[in-house]
Order: C-alpha cells, then sequence, then structure tokens
C-alpha cells in the first residue's frame, strides 16, 4: 500500500482542487461519508477543531444527524475562526437542526466532557496531518481528558506526527483512524500504533495521477 508524507499529500490535494478543479467541498463530504460510514448507529459525540478536519467532523456530523443517530457536536472554535469549507458544513449541519456546543476555554470543555462521555462512539476531528510541534492549551486538555469511548480519528488521531509517528506532546488512541486516499508515512512506524487503532484507507475521489510526479508531469495541467 502506498503511503504519502504531509507534503506529497497536500500536493495532492493541490493539484485535484486547482490541477484539475475538483471542488474541496466534494472531497470534504466525500471524506466525511467514509467516517461516518464506519460509526455504529446510536450516540455519537463530534469534536471538531477549527480547520478542515473539522469541517470533516462537520460533515460526519451531518449524515449521523440525517440517519436518525442522537448526534452531537462540540466546536473548539468560534464560526470566525473556521476554515471556509468547515464554515459551510457547520451552516449545512445546523440549518437541519444540529446544535453544536462552542467551547473555547477548559470550564466549558469539563461540561462538553460529562455529554460526551454518555455516548457510545466519539468522532475525532480535531487535529490534521499537518499537527507538528507540542500541542498545547485548551487543544491538550481536550486529548488529555478525551473520554473513555470507541473513538474513530478522521485522518489521524490528533496529536500525531502523520510524517515521523511521534507524539507531539499528547495524542488521542483511535479504535479507528480513517485515513483518506492514501496512507501516511508516520502510520508505518511501530510507535505509531498504539494510537492508530485499525486503520481503513478509504477513496474521497483524489485520482491517483494527483499523487504520481511522473504521470502528472504528462497532462500538461499547470
Amino acid at each position: 500500500m502506498k503511503a504519502l508524507s504531509v507534503a506529497q499529500m497536500r500536493e495532492a490535494d493541490r493539484r485535484a482542487i486547482q490541477g484539475l478543479g475538483i471542488p474541496s467541498a466534494v472531497l470534504m463530504d466525500r471524506a466525511g461519508h467514509a467516517v461516518f460510514e464506519q460509526i455504529p448507529a446510536g450516540s455519537v459525540g463530534i469534536v471538531c477543531g477549527k480547520g478542515n478536519n473539522g469541517g470533516d467532523g462537520f460533515v460526519v456530523a451531518r449524515y449521523c444527524l440525517l440517519a436518525g443517530y442522537d448526534t452531537q457536536v462540540v466546536v473548539l472554535a468560534e464560526d470566525a475562526a473556521l476554515s471556509e469549507d468547515a464554515r459551510v458544513f457547520k451552516k449545512v449541519y445546523t440549518q437541519l437542526g444540529g446544535r453544536c456546543r462552542i467551547v473555547t476555554n477548559e470550564a466549558d470543555w469539563a461540561t462538553a466532557l460529562h455529554d460526551l462521555r454518555q455516548c457510545a462512539v466519539c468522532v475525532d476531528a480535531i487535529l490534521g496531518t499537518g499537527t507538528r510541534g507540542e500541542v498545547t492549551g485548551l487543544l491538550r486538555t481536550v486529548i488529555e481528558q478525551w473520554p473513555k469511548v470507541d473513538t474513530v480519528a478522521v485522518d489521524i488521531p490528533s496529536g500525531l506526527n502523520a510524517d515521523t509517528g511521534d507524539v507531539c506532546g499528547c495524542a488521542l488512541q483511535a479504535k479507528t483512524t480513517v485515513t483518506f486516499q492514501w496512507s501516511k508515512i508516520g502510520f508505518e512506524q511501530e510507535r505509531a500504533q498504539a494510537y492508530l487503532g485499525e486503520v481503513q484507507v478509504v477513496d474521497i475521489g483524489i485520482p491517483a495521477v494527483c499523487a504520481d510526479d511522473d504521470a502528472w508531469a504528462t497532462l500538461n495541467v499547470e
């Protein structure tokens, strides 16, 4: 199975979106749906960060809501801090009747944590593959106090370095990691195994040519 570095994955994304013209929102929707397919029916808590990993989480939330699951969403940022696509999918989720709890401090997190502990499954949509350095502040608190329930990680467990497999101060331990299109080179490191759980590599619609430099050069699309 082919594994990519963070830089290679970013370039594959860029080629798909800017080179081929596949809308980023389409890829995000497919990513979120792939995660949803790994979640059993029941109560689910989804914790979203401010970036595109959080955007994937809002997509997961929408599919869970429409499937009739008892769905709760915790957002670790105000709307103004969300990425563009994350704002789009948060709006879709809330317009369908979904509710979000905004958590920006440790007191708010303590309240949210009480409810998340009642869920059958939690979804980690906090930090993506770009994590570098040590996780600090509220994000560290969230990771260290994560409820002891089955956890599905979106693309990568939050706090794990996708290139090295190292823990960035702290990292979530997932039962299942749903990673997109290609595995990540850090997943091959033994030290990462305890955090990844079962890894599912899912197709979100990025053509293979986007990760093949030689084949891409023949397209003449840049």
